[in-house]
């Protein structure tokens, strides 16, 4: 995520979550010779028109993209961000499309996939790796197989490298106190960041102003290109037995995504309370509008069913703030961002 236009936002009473900004500039629509111009600039192969989106989010939910290119490298992802920019088209960086619900009516502009995913490590622990890189279970089982510590207590989570500097990624662990949070900022060193105006540079963890769920990446307008973490050297088999235990524990609490998708908690952490106890208080795990249902395993996690569209999910958003509010007094906001057209 990152250096992101979110379009046409959804109509309700709950205030909506914006990804990344709108950058001052003029922007206009996709045309058939804008769509030439991006043929031209990025290979008349890689660009598709009228790719349907909801395969490439958790939640198997979303309309269309005007135009959808698939970046293979850091490179090519600049590039396009770059060629985007300068025709003056509404882009979007899209990682594995977890945390985000898409439009029915999908994004008018260019969705950029990250694909980015090159990745190695040096005899000291310093791992490099391009943006699009898939933390789990890719890089992960590359650190650990090769007997470096750091990372293995993300297990589990879907996300890019990119978003996973976009929220700070966290988990509690390690096992059988799960009394801290881990945040994915304590084996960061830097990242080389395409910023809005087209130059590119290498920014250090102050740079990144990291918080709970939080970056800089959030209102910047850069886009992570690829970073850097300093792992320490630990053992294959105490990392395991992380792995297996944080898989157990978030397997009894998550929807598998593979038959039950997901965006993953829809709801910002209430402190000292919890969105989910909420949720659950009221009695709201199981209610279903359409194909979206509030899973009985997490009361802050929506499923669809099957034949879910962003509008059950808005509908069913209203509901529960509504509930809650009439309930408890509590106003839940969504964690989730909302992208393209409603």
């Amino acid at each position: 995520m990152g250096g992101i236009l979110v379009q046409r936002q959804p109509r309700g009473r709950v205030a909506r979550n914006r990804i990344g900004r709108t950058e001052n500039r003029l922007i206009v629509p996709v045309t058939a010779s804008n769509s030439d111009q991006l043929k031209a600039r990025l290979g008349a192969d890689r660009i598709h028109l009228g790719e349907v989106l909801a395969p490439y989010t958790t939640f198997r939910i979303g309309g269309p993209a005007d135009v959808f290119f698939e970046a293979r490298s850091a490179d090519e992802l600049a590039t396009a961000l770059r060629v985007a920019r300068e025709l003056g088209i509404p882009h979007f960086v899209l990682g594995l499309g977890a945390n985000i619900l898409v439009g029915d009516m999908g994004f008018r502009g260019l969705v950029i996939r990250n694909a980015a995913r090159s990745r190695s490590i040096t005899a000291d622990g310093i791992l490099e790796v391009e943006s699009g890189a898939v933390v789990w279970p890719d890089l992960i089982r590359f650190v650990v197989d090769a007997g470096w510590s750091g990372l293995e207590h993300y297990a589990g989570i879907p996300s890019t490298v990119g978003g996973a500097l976009w929220q700070n990624l966290h988990f509690l662990s390690p096992a059988p106190e799960r009394e801290r949070t881990m945040y994915i900022d304590e084996v960061f060193l830097d990242a080389r960041l395409l910023h809005p105006d087209g130059t590119a540079s290498v920014k250090g963890k102050d740079y990144f102003d990291f918080g709970y769920d939080q970056s800089v990446l959030h209102h910047s307008g850069d886009v992570v290109l690829s970073a850097r973490f300093a792992l320490e050297g630990g053992s294959p088999e105490t990392m395991n037995r992380i792995i297996e235990e944080n898989l157990a524990w978030r397997a009894e609490r998550h929807p598998p995504l593979d038959t039950e998708p997901s965006a993953g908690s829809i709801f910002k952490k209430i402190e000292g309370i919890g969105a989910g106890r909420l949720i659950d208080q009221c009695g709201l795990k199981g209610t279903r509008i359409g194909g979206i249902e509030i899973t009985r395993r997490h009361a802050n996690i929506m499923i669809n069913r099957g034949g879910g569209t962003a509008a059950d999910v808005r509908a069913m958003i209203d509901r529960v703030v509504e509930t809650v509010r009439a309930e408890t007094g509590y106003v839940l906001e969504p964690e989730i961002a909302f992208v393209g057209e409603f």
